[in-house]
């Protein structure tokens, strides 16, 4: 729970600082690339390959493609306003409480209840007026959910799957890896060089949005994920709502609704409770 708790915190910020300094200024491709070769840079130096499960290898790999590479293409911020984008996001917690239960071949309804209420809290505080048409662009957002969720749920099953005496950030570098493969062709055939970063404070963000928010937090993540049950887990995709808006509001005066901030985010934090009453009782009736 704390390397969770922490990477919110930053992720939080990380959010913020690219709204205010890299949204509509820098290449968002060039971006995703730059923070996934910084990582790459901190991470692969230290990775071990001898002695590791190629299973191990491959599936990391696979997760870094999911989860970053794939999700942090955000396709459909073409179809969807900004307001419909935060608001679809909402809904990862579900994704990561059903895929777990796929997994695991059965259903855990305190999970699926948390998750429920944790998307409940943030999408009334994220909830906006819709346009029309926004179905299409819902779809791809989901698929993009559905991939976040998917490298997270996938890489606390693997590392339950494959124990070993090696750490789990000397066999995390195949993560980003991964990441590259996806990333790197969508600049190559996506990008464009005329919005590379100008300024010293775009770099610097950028800088910031590798080392700590993409290295240290993609890490420190699925370290968490594999320390915690499902359902925190899931809950844990959405407490970045009312923290990111929390510090929007403290560090740049934006205009929020407080009572909804409030409402919101007490349910995401009853949600928690919930899936804790739930693993309690589990845990009852089984002894």
């Amino acid at each position: 729970m704390p390397y969770l708790i922490f990477v919110t915190l930053l992720w939080a910020l990380s959010f913020n600082l690219i709204g205010v300094y890299l949204a509509g200024a820098v290449d968002s491709y060039f971006a995703v690339l730059t923070r996934v070769v910084l990582a790459g840079l901190i991470f692969l130096p230290m990775t071990r390959w001898r002695g590791v499960a190629p299973g191990f290898i491959a599936g990391v790999t696979l997760v870094g493609m999911l989860q970053f590479g794939v999700t942090y293409l955000y396709l459909s911020f073409n179809v969807l306003t900004v307001a419909e984008v935060l608001l679809f996001t909402v809904l990862t917690p579900l994704h990561v409480a059903l895929i777990d239960d796929a997994l695991n071949r059965r259903f855990n309804p305190w999970a699926f209840l948390a998750a429920t209420v944790a998307v409940f809290g943030a999408g009334l505080i994220r909830y906006d007026d819709l346009s029309g048409d926004f179905l299409g662009g819902f779809l791809l957002l989901q698929l993009a959910n559905f991939t976040f969720a998917a490298g997270q749920v996938g890489y606390k099953h693997l590392a339950a799957h494959y124990p070993s005496q090696i750490p789990l950030h000397r066999r995390f570098g195949y993560f980003f890896l991964g990441a590259l493969l996806v990333v790197l062709p969508a600049w190559l055939i996506l990008g464009d060089p005329e919005r590379l970063p100008t300024t010293p404070t775009q770099w610097g963000v950028l800088l910031w949005m590798g080392v700590l928010a993409t290295a240290l937090g993609q890490f420190c993540w699925n370290k968490g994920a594999t320390l915690v049950d499902a359902g925190t887990l899931a809950v844990m995709n959405n407490l970045s709502v009312p923290v990111g808006l929390v510090i929007n509001l403290l560090v740049w005066g934006s205009e929020t609704r407080l009572e909804l901030l409030a409402i919101g985010g007490a349910l995401i934090l009853a949600s928690l409770w919930i899936n804790r009453a739930g693993a309690l009782r589990k845990s009852r009736l089984t002894h």
